[in-house]
């Protein structure tokens, strides 16, 4: 058992000074909690750990933790004691939160992030600490959440891509749980990684087809070499850190689109210029919009779909992930639907990396596109389940109502701060005489947004189908290209 002295210290190492809040280091870090034992109880910080990094030799530079008393000793209950270990003794002459808050603002303000899942988990706790002692919370430069950035990058080799089972498949030893060994352990992990992609993209007539025949296009079931493999070396050019380009018109309009991946807005973007990439296949994905919804060039209406015509494959991606792609006839699906019913407006539970909310709002969907979505969900989900894939699956379509209404969720990307527009999916206003008119926004404004999205008014809603697997959860977004708004 930890004696009370131990458990509250906090270590500092190569520096005398200490940090100075907003310096260039990376701050990795990592919180233990509580564990909720009913419904509506939250989490209580038991121990936070951080190492700040220096970013061009990539390594520590200080190191701080320290235990956290809680409010309540009654939240470390036994399924906290057997997540991390950190019992009621340990924390009770720890230090409660107020009293360190300032060491750990000044290790996070104005410093980039970077964790194991911390978008999702550790982010929140951390405001919620601050937030429950009325100070303000520190905010990132910059978030690298290693969790999607890795499964992206790296693929799913490491299975379910938790921090134990990187540090298994690298024989880096067993999790603690333990907030500074977990960090220390996240900065190995990532190394690694990086290591090995550095190595496949220095050697690619070496590692790459190697890699890509044994771990992306054998077949389960009789361990058949993918079409794609044969293909490989006749679809890489020798530039390929060159990303292939489109050029599509919206009403008249011309923008350039890179033809690339879609990254998790979890992702940090900068974080992905560290790794190069590989030529992913170019794919005819057009998308020439005119003001009238039908013949909208490149999205069909659903009576046009036939299931028959309608593929699921895999096709190599950014350094041996795979690009799961939805297509109709060998185009990718792209779909569009006229008069579809807000349910519920514009939701705003999810951050991006930005801290700017996800966009998204639930709509009704009529039975013609319901059975089409049906059909591609069920599909989409045989498809990665006899791939291996071992992520919970997420029904795309919900139902909705005491008449089992069928809707789903459209999202509205955002963009990067740097570009001109803050969202990816052009917003257009349908007057009752017939006008429409596109919208134009100056930043990402959920509440802006959520009077224009309200329940009950009526939309034209041009999407596509994005097939997702991340963070243990797998299923198909819907990604609005182009929203028209009816105005009452």
């Amino acid at each position: 058992m930890e004696t009370a002295s131990a458990a509250a210290a906090a270590v500092e190492e190569g520096s005398t000074a200490g940090p100075q809040a907003g310096g260039a280091e990376i701050a990795f870090f990592d919180l233990e909690t509580s564990v909720p034992q009913r419904a509506g109880q939250g989490y209580a910080l038991l121990e936070f750990g951080a190492i700040l990094v220096c970013p061009r030799r990539l390594v520590e530079v200080v190191c701080y933790a320290t235990l956290v008393r809680p409010a309540d000793l009654g939240v470390v209950s036994a399924a906290s004691v057997r997540c991390n270990g950190i019992t009621r003794d340990a924390v009770a002459a720890a230090p409660c939160f107020r009293d360190v808050a300032d060491k750990v603002y000044d290790l996070l303000h104005g410093r980039v992030w970077a964790g194991h899942n911390i978008v999702r988990f550790d982010v929140p706790r951390i405001r919620e600490a601050f937030t429950e002692i009325g100070r303000t919370p520190p905010e990132p430069k910059g978030m690298i959440d290693t969790l999607p950035l890795l499964t992206q990058r790296f693929g799913r080799r490491a299975g379910d891509m938790k921090m134990a089972s990187l540090a298994n498949y690298f024989g880096l030893g067993r999790q603690k749980h333990r907030s500074l060994d977990d960090v220390r352990m996240n900065l190995e992990v990532l190394k690694y990684c990086a290591t090995v992609l550095f190595l496949e993209a220095s050697f690619p007539e070496v590692l790459i087809v190697e890699n890509l025949v044994g771990a992306i296009t054998r077949s389960k079931s009789d361990g058949a070499t993918s079409p794609e493999v044969k293909n490989l070396e006749a679809n890489t050019s020798p530039d390929s850190s060159k990303r292939q380009r489109t050029v599509s018109q919206v009403n008249g309009f011309t923008t350039d689109q890179d033809n690339q991946e879609s990254v998790d807005p979890a992702m940090n973007g900068e974080s992905s210029d560290l790794i190069s990439h590989m030529e992913e296949m170019k794919l005819d994905a057009s998308m020439q919009m005119d003001a009238s919804f039908s013949g909208h060039s490149g999205f069909l209406e659903p009576d046009d779909v036939s299931t028959e015509c309608i593929k699921i494959f895999t096709t190599p991606s950014y350094q041996f992930n795979r690009r799961t792609l939805i297509t109709h006839k060998d185009s990718p699906l792209h779909l569009c639907c006229a008069g579809l019913k807000v349910q519920f407006g514009v939701g705003t539970k999810f951050l991006d990396t930005a801290g700017r909310p996800k966009l998204n709002m639930v709509v009704d969907i009529p039975e013609n596109l319901s059975k089409v979505l049906e059909f591609c969900d069920n599909q989409a989900q045989r498809f990665l389940q006899e791939s291996g894939t071992t992520s919970e699956w997420r029904p795309l379509i919900k139902k909705y109502g005491y008449v089992n209404r069928p809707t789903v969720r459209l999202n509205i990307p955002t963009t990067p701060s740097s570009s001109a527009s803050p969202y990816s999916t052009d917003i257009y206003q349908k007057e009752p005489s017939g006008n429409i008119q596109k919208l134009a926004f100056s930043k990402v404004d959920a509440a802006e947004m959520d009077i224009l999205f309200v329940r009950g008014n009526r939309l034209d809603a041009f999407f596509s189908l994005e097939i997702y697997d991340y963070q243990q959860n797998a299923g198909i977004r819907l990604v609005a290209k182009r929203l028209v708004v009816h105005s009452k």
